[in-house]
């Protein structure tokens, strides 16, 4: 899958997870752009759906993780 097919907001969703891996609040606090849950959970969803992201529950939280090399 090609980056260039993603939204911006898609975009800086996986850049703030390149280097780690990271709540839905780490998220919005590292993407000052994107200030809703829903709107970024929105975002999750649509990433999940094309393969790109995965997730985990660790200690009662949900983390995020890029699942494939783009």
């Amino acid at each position: 899958m090609k980056t260039k097919r993603l939204s911006s907001e898609q975009k800086l969703v996986l850049e703030a997870l390149q280097k780690e891996h990271l709540t839905s609040s780490q998220l919005l606090k590292k993407i000052k752009s994107i200030s809703l849950i829903l709107v970024l959970y929105s975002i999750l969803d649509d990433l999940k759906n094309k393969g790109i992201l995965g997730s985990y529950m660790k200690q009662d939280l949900k983390y995020h993780y890029i699942s494939m090399n783009l």
